[in-house]
């Protein structure tokens, strides 16, 4: 029996996203990764800011550094302000240089590479006002999370 188109994506999402997690486990299982968010934010450090209803959130991320990001939970702009870098998506691959902007869709999980220092801007519609708040709302680390909505 053939597999329809639908079928077919289903099963290349779920082998990507089983790949990604597979991928983001060894990175940080590799001795010479960041361990907890601590040591996160001194190499990636975040500029947060509050607006009615939005949470706007930066982040530089230094050249040659492999990463993965939260599997995003609802659609929200990004925005690329300086830098260079490579987006590993279900979507495929993408090099990306400054400026640049784009919409991330729920259920995207990425692996980047930065080839040059990187600025990375996400602007998020929340009614949060803490950043572990906007965290848990915007995003998980699990694609079974039932708060996730994929269509």
């Amino acid at each position: 029996m053939e597999l329809t188109k639908k079928e077919q994506k289903l099963i290349a999402r779920k082998k990507f996203r089983n790949k990604c997690l597979e991928i983001e486990k060894n990175i940080l299982e590799h001795s010479g990764s960041s361990n907890g968010i601590e040591e996160s934010l001194k190499t990636n450090p975040i500029k947060s800011v509050f607006t009615d209803g939005q949470y706007i959130r930066e982040i530089f991320m230094p050249a040659d550094q492999l990463i993965t990001t939260k599997i995003h939970k609802k659609l929200h702009p990004f925005f690329v302000m300086s830098g260079r870098l490579t987006i590993i998506s279900e979507d495929g691959i993408k090099e990306i240089k400054a400026p640049y902007h784009g919409i991330t869709k729920p259920g995207t999980k990425r692996i980047i590479y930065t080839h040059e220092d990187t600025v990375f801007i996400t602007v998020h519609a929340t009614d949060k006002t803490t950043v572990a708040e906007v965290i848990e709302d915007v995003s998980t680390d699990d694609f079974n999370d039932p708060t996730l909505i994929i269509e």
